[in-house]
């Protein structure tokens, strides 16, 4: 399968270094080789930078461009993949986008929906007629969609930030019955995480401290980098560091950030933040 990177932050931030972590993934230290992507909104999340290539990352001369570009946001969300279903091409590769209500949304997934899927996509309000189609074959794309339609169905007012988490996590759920359905999701101004089986996630705010990579002899010190108020939060498949206490989110947990911070959680029990 693949493995999912997201950024959460108050201020504007970049995350070159979590990216070079993640693209040592994508053919050198793991297996997912089939693609990858970033997706980078502006400050003001009115536009979003999407790179993608079907093609390893550890060994991309545009991956490497990429993790150089200081790309300052305040959500952005990044993706390897390891086909499952889809052949690899550049229309498979994730993050996936579309514009919902004038916004800019975009999507990743982690995992392998099976079981019923079809049933699902086509079950639930199948007297109205989808109004997103995949322009790839993957099921993540198809879920993707999916997911916007019942957002539309709903009748979601898009400044409703609780209705849209209410209908998103019912819809993550439902997908989850399917197979596996670990997911990114955000539109510039907050970002959605739903866990079916794995992801983990780190607040990282002052003091700040060193961190090096679990995949590269790389490390950062954030105290460096980081202003006193700065507030990040990074979720990924799997721990990106070897120095820092990661948080593994529960299964079937959702979790919406806003400015680096928890805002909504459903799905499990109230908990403090990783630090």
């Amino acid at each position: 399968m693949c493995e999912l990177l997201a950024l959460s932050a108050n201020t504007p931030t970049d995350m070159r270094f979590s990216f070079h972590g993640l693209t040592r993934r994508g053919g050198a230290t793991g297996s997912h080789g089939d693609g990858w992507g970033v997706a980078s909104f502006d400050p003001d999340g009115r536009r979003v930078h999407l790179y993608r290539e079907d093609a390893p990352a550890a060994f991309s001369r545009i991956a490497a461009q990429v993790a150089a570009l200081d790309l300052k946001a305040h959500c952005s969300i990044a993706h390897i993949r390891k086909a499952t279903q889809g052949v690899v091409a550049l229309e498979n590769c994730h993050p996936f986008h579309r514009r919902w209500h004038g916004q800019e949304w975009v999507f990743a997934h982690n995992g392998d929906l099976k079981d019923d899927l079809a049933g699902i996509l086509t079950g639930s309000g199948a007297d109205q007629p989808a109004g997103y189609r995949p322009e790839g074959s993957t099921d993540s794309e198809a879920a993707f969609c999916w997911i916007l339609d019942e957002l539309d169905r709903a009748a979601i007012d898009p400044e409703d930030e609780a209705g849209l988490f209410g209908v998103l996590v019912a819809a993550s759920g439902r997908l989850a019955a399917a197979g596996i359905f670990n997911c990114l999701i955000s539109n510039g101004r907050w970002l959605y995480a739903y866990a079916s089986t794995k992801l983990h996630r780190i607040t990282r705010r002052a003091p700040f401290s060193k961190a090096t990579l679990a995949d590269d002899d790389l490390s950062v010190d954030f105290a460096e980098l980081a202003g006193p108020r700065d507030v990040v939060t990074i979720v990924s498949t799997e721990p990106l560091t070897t120095d820092e206490c990661w948080t593994p989110l529960a299964e079937g947990e959702a979790l919406l950030l806003r400015g680096g911070e928890v805002v909504r959680r459903a799905g499990s029990l109230a908990r403090g933040d990783g630090a």
